[in-house]
């Protein structure tokens, strides 16, 4: 698998994908945002967007992470969200955010580093960032600067109170009380 940045924000690259095999892709036309992509064998199986925050030029937000649906599940989303997050880091943006709109995706985040922020936006997706709030009691918690379990847990209980497909509530059924998951990112 081979990780790339294609370009920043505002003069990121065109990317064509396929609207049966990613959601939002229409999204990765724009020329806005910054692109990032994952490619086996040349064929693109992932793709993020990206853009800086329009009040906050420290802050990147992920505006889109798509990944090919017969790849899902694999790691590759993390991967290249760990791709982005390191490189935005080095190119000097103080912290990153992103807002999901299911338990998949708020698990691919954790495991890219992000915390839940406890907060959400007005069209009820959960908004998570680099580096990982901190708990409730001011410590970071397990895992490089996860926020604790009880900042994970409570993300997950906002979803529980969605209505969800069966996969989703199994998903979520086998994450109830558990740590948040190991983290992809490293330390300062």
């Amino acid at each position: 698998m081979e990780y790339e940045l294609l370009g920043w924000p505002p003069d990121g690259p065109k990317l064509r994908l396929d609207h049966e095999w990613f959601s939002y892709a229409g999204k990765f036309v724009m020329t806005n945002t910054g692109k990032a992509v994952a490619r086996e064998d040349g064929e693109v199986v992932a793709a993020i967007a990206f853009n800086e925050d329009r009040t906050d030029e420290a802050t990147l937000w992920l505006r889109y992470v798509t990944v090919a649906g017969d790849r899902r599940g694999e790691g590759i989303g993390p991967e290249l969200v760990g791709l982005v997050r390191d490189r935005a880091t080095e190119r000097g943006y103080d912290r990153l955010r992103i807002a999901v709109n299911n338990p998949f995706a708020y698990e691919a985040l954790y495991r890219a580093g992000f915390g839940y922020t406890s907060e959400t936006t007005g069209i009820a997706e959960l908004i998570l960032e680099y580096p990982a709030p901190v708990d409730d009691t001011g410590n970071e918690g397990a895992n490089g600067g996860h926020a604790s379990r009880k900042r994970y847990q409570a993300g997950l209980e906002e979803f529980r109170e969605r209505d969800l497909s069966t996969e989703e509530e199994a998903f979520l059924e086998a994450r109830r009380d558990r740590d948040p998951p190991d983290s992809g990112a490293r330390d300062g």
